[in-house]
């Protein structure tokens, strides 16, 4: 997709409405400015709204990773691409003292904003831009980082992984990976794939593999990367890359082989002697 043909399909996913609500205030009518595009279903006691499905406030995934950070009371944290801030609702309930989360998506930003009026999430600050570029003016360093859903939006994931491994010495990851016999065997996601190119960071040499969005790029709920295309990694890439640059106490779980997005894994990676 060409770039201006990008920007028209962002623009008309932007728009909400502008007819005046006309009901007293209530939670629901903030989060019915975004109706029927939710993801997640809100926690107790606010369960009783109407928002998506998903129970990303209660993720697992998330609650594995928290487990092996340990005590979080007071500490900071960065989120990459908090979507509807369900993750960040966690790190809060978890004792981090700040939570940094930045959001690219002109619609999930707001949706963010939305979800911190109604559930509350004070020590949490929304962010709207490209956490690459706000990685590489080098910010005072995190305690730990989240990057959940995210490195396989990238068309720098190499950088995105060492950059993050210079901002923090614990970090989250849920990703989706390529892999070649996978991959072959699912004809839809087969199909968004269209070459693999050898590639280099500073001194670190890998393989990505171009993942194209397609007509996904068109949809309102559209929750990717900024451009028409991605750079997806093999498992052993992304492994390599995090031991590369410090990251070298990996934990993996959750490892989903057969997702139908894509194999998928997620891990905890910490710098060697860092509790």
């Amino acid at each position: 997709m060409r770039s201006d043909l990008l920007i028209r399909a962002l623009k008309s996913r932007l728009r909400v409405p502008t007819k005046y609500v006309t009901s007293a205030p209530s939670p629901q009518n903030a989060l019915d400015l975004f109706k029927g595009e939710w993801w997640s279903r809100l926690p107790e006691p606010f369960a009783y709204l109407k928002a998506g499905d998903a129970d990303l406030f209660n993720d697992p995934r998330l609650a594995w990773a928290m487990e092996r950070f340990g005590d979080g009371l007071g500490q900071r944290a960065l989120e990459l691409g908090p979507l509807e801030g369900a993750h960040s609702y966690m790190l809060e309930r978890a004792g981090f003292g700040s939570v940094i989360a930045i959001e690219a998506n002109p619609r999930a930003f707001l949706k963010c904003l939305i979800i911190k009026e109604v559930v509350g999430l004070p020590k949490t600050q929304f962010l709207c831009g490209d956490f690459l570029e706000y990685l590489r003016q080098k910010p005072q360093p995190f305690h730990s980082a989240i990057a959940s859903g995210v490195l396989y939006h990238m068309t720098a994931p190499i950088e995105l992984l060492a950059r993050l491994s210079e901002a923090t010495d614990r970090l989250y990851l849920w990703t989706h990976y390529y892999d070649q016999t996978r991959v072959s065997a699912n004809k839809t996601l087969a199909a968004r794939f269209s070459s693999q190119e050898k590639a280099e960071y500073v001194d670190f040499t890998y393989i990505f593999h171009r993942y194209r969005y397609k007509g996904s790029l068109r949809l309102r709920e559209f929750c990717g990367g900024s451009r028409p295309y991605a750079h997806w990694l093999g498992r052993e890439d992304i492994l390599r890359a995090l031991r590369h640059f410090g990251l070298d106490e990996i934990e993996i779980g959750f490892d989903t082989p057969d997702h139908p997005e894509g194999p998928a894994f997620a891990l905890v990676a910490k710098r060697s002697g860092r509790s």
